[in-house]
C-alpha cells in the first residue's frame, strides 16, 4: 500500500498543474512559452475592435500549448516542428452570442467537422502562420455530453487496451523476480524507434515492420536478461539494489534514445489518419480499430498462455513459491528468460500503438507513460496479470472521461483518485492476490 500511495504522490508531482488557474495574457504574444524557430499567430477581432482574453490552444503530434490574446487581440503560438496542427479557441472565452465567423476564416481554413471553434493549420514555406480570425454572431455547434462521453470511454477503452499490454509485462516480471523495472518505458519507447527506423527512415511497409518490431523486442528482453539480470540475481543483489540498476537502465536508455533520433518528434506511416468510421456517436480511424484488435488478440493469446500452457503454469507457481518450483524440478531461470522476453515483445508492440495514439515516436515517450503502468499494475495488484488488465482499462477510461470535468493537462488525476480510494479501501489491489500470476 505504501508503494501505491508514493505513486500517487509522484503522479501529482509529475502532472501539469497548469489548467487549473485562469490563464492571464502574457505581456508580449507568445512571451507565455519556450520560443521556436515555428510560431502560429494572428488577431482576433469583432466589429473591427480587438477582443482580449480569448484562450487559444495548439495540439498535434503528442505536442500541445495555450496562450490568451491580449489587449490588442494578438496572440501566437509556438510549436517545436513544421507539421499539421489543430487550432482551437476557447468558445467559453468569447462574447455571449459570437462565433469565429466562417465566411471570413483565412483561404484554405475551415471548421472541423461537427466544431464551429477547431481548425485544421498547417504551414507554408516560412516557418509562420498568420491565422487572423474575425467574429460574428452565430449559433456554436457542440456535443452533447453523452455523446462526448461515449465517445471518450472508447478513447480510453483504446488506451487501456495498449497500456494493458505493458502493465501485464510489468506484472509478469514483478510476479516472478519481484522487480519493479523502472526502465520498462524505454522498452516501450525502443519498439516505437525500431519501427520508426524501419517504417519511415527506411520505408519498409508497416505490415513487415511489426513482425520486425516483435523479433527485436524478443531480443532485446533475451539480451536484458541474459546480459544483466540473470548474472545481477546469481550475485545476489537485493530487490532495492536491482531497482536501482533499473532506474539507472533507465536513463541511460533514454539519453541513448536521445542521441540517435534527436529530440524532435517523428511521425509513423498512417498516424493522424481521419476518424471517418463512425458508430453513431463514436468516431474513429482504421488505426484506432486496428490497434484495438492487436491488443485484444495479444491479451488473450497471453492469458490462453498463462491458463493453458505448461510454461505459463510454471510461471504461476514460480510466482507463488520459487523455491517450491524449484524443488518440484521447473527450471526457473528458464521461466524467467522466457517472462523477460514476453514482456519485453509486448511493451515493443505497445510503444508502436503508443506511438500512434499520442501520436508521435519521441526520445522521452514511454517515461510519460510509465506512470500509469505502474498505476495499473498496483490497481489490479501487485504481480497478478489479470488484475494488471483490469487496472489498466480503469486507468485508461478514467483518464479520458476525466477531461470531461478538468482541463486536459489534468487529466491523469482520475487515475490517481482511484488508485488512492482502491488502495485505501483494498491495500492489496482489485484481484486481491498479492504474488500470483493468474
Amino acid at each position: 500500500m505504501l508503494f501505491g500511495l508514493l505513486l500517487a504522490a509522484g503522479m501529482v508531482f509529475l502532472s501539469s498543474p497548469g489548467g487549473a488557474f485562469a490563464a492571464e495574457a502574457p505581456d508580449t504574444p507568445g512571451g507565455d512559452q519556450e520560443k521556436t524557430d515555428f510560431y502560429f499567430g494572428g488577431i482576433i477581432t469583432y466589429d473591427d475592435a480587438p477582443v482580449a482574453g480569448v484562450t487559444m490552444t495548439i495540439e498535434g503530434g503528442g505536442f500541445k500549448a495555450e496562450t490568451v490574446t491580449d489587449a490588442e487581440g494578438k496572440w501566437r503560438l509556438y510549436v517545436p516542428e513544421k507539421d499539421d496542427y489543430v487550432l482551437t479557441v476557447d468558445e467559453d472565452t468569447l462574447p455571449d452570442g459570437v462565433i469565429v465567423d466562417p465566411t471570413q476564416l483565412p483561404e484554405g481554413i475551415q471548421p472541423k467537422q461537427g466544431t464551429t471553434a477547431s481548425f485544421d493549420v498547417t504551414f507554408g514555406l516560412t516557418g509562420s502562420k498568420i491565422v487572423n480570425l474575425f467574429l460574428g454572431e452565430g449559433e456554436r455547434v457542440t456535443t452533447s455530453f453523452i455523446d462526448q462521453l461515449v465517445e471518450r470511454l472508447m478513447n480510453g477503452l483504446n488506451f487501456g487496451l495498449l497500456l494493458a499490454l505493458a502493465s501485464v509485462g510489468v506484472s509478469l516480471i514483478f510476479g516472478t523476480t519481484g522487480l519493479s523495472n523502472f526502465a520498462h518505458g524505454e522498452m516501450l519507447t525502443f519498439g516505437a524507434v525500431i519501427a520508426l527506423v524501419f517504417g519511415v527512415w527506411l520505408q519498409i511497409p508497416m505490415w513487415l515492420t511489426i513482425p520486425i518490431v516483435l523479433v527485436a523486442g524478443a531480443a532485446l528482453g533475451w539480451s536484458l536478461d541474459a546480459g544483466l539480470w540473470r548474472p545481477l540475481r546469481r550475485r545476489g543483489l537485493g530487490l532495492v539494489q536491482l531497482m536501482i540498476v533499473s532506474i539507472g537502465l533507465s536513463l541511460a536508455g533514454r539519453y541513448v534514445f536521445q542521441y540517435f533520433i534527436g529530440g524532435g518528434t517523428y511521425q509513423l506511416p498512417g498516424a493522424g489518419a481521419p476518424r471517418d468510421i463512425t458508430f453513431g456517436p463514436i468516431s474513429l480511424s482504421w488505426i484506432d480499430i486496428v490497434s484495438m484488435a492487436t491488443s485484444i488478440v495479444l491479451l488473450g493469446a497471453v492469458a490462453f498462455w498463462l491458463l493453458r500452457t505448461r510454461v505459463g503454469k510454471a510461471t504461476r507457481a514460480i510466482s507463488d513459491n520459487p523455491g517450491l518450483a524449484a524443488a518440484s524440478g521447473i527450471n526457473v531461470d528458464r521461466v524467467i528468460r522466457i517472462v523477460w522476453i514476453l514482456a519485453a515483445t509486448l511493451a515493443a508492440i505497445a510503444g508502436v500503438l503508443w506511438a500512434y495514439f499520442r501520436p508521435g515516436v519521441k526520445w522521452d515517450m514511454g517515461v510519460q507513460v510509465l506512470l500509469l503502468i505502474f498505476a495499473a499494475v498496483t490497481l489490479g495488484g501487485l504481480g497478478t496479470a489479470f488484475g494488471a488488465l483490469i487496472g489498466s482499462l480503469i486507468v485508461g477510461i478514467l483518464v479520458e472521461i476525466s477531461t470531461l470535468w478538468i482541463p486536459p493537462d489534468m487529466k491523469y488525476v482520475g487515475a490517481l483518485a482511484a488508485l488512492i480510494v482502491i488502495l485505501l479501501v483494498r491495500p492489496q489491489g482489485i484481484l486481491g492476490r498479492k504474488e500470483r500470476l493468474g
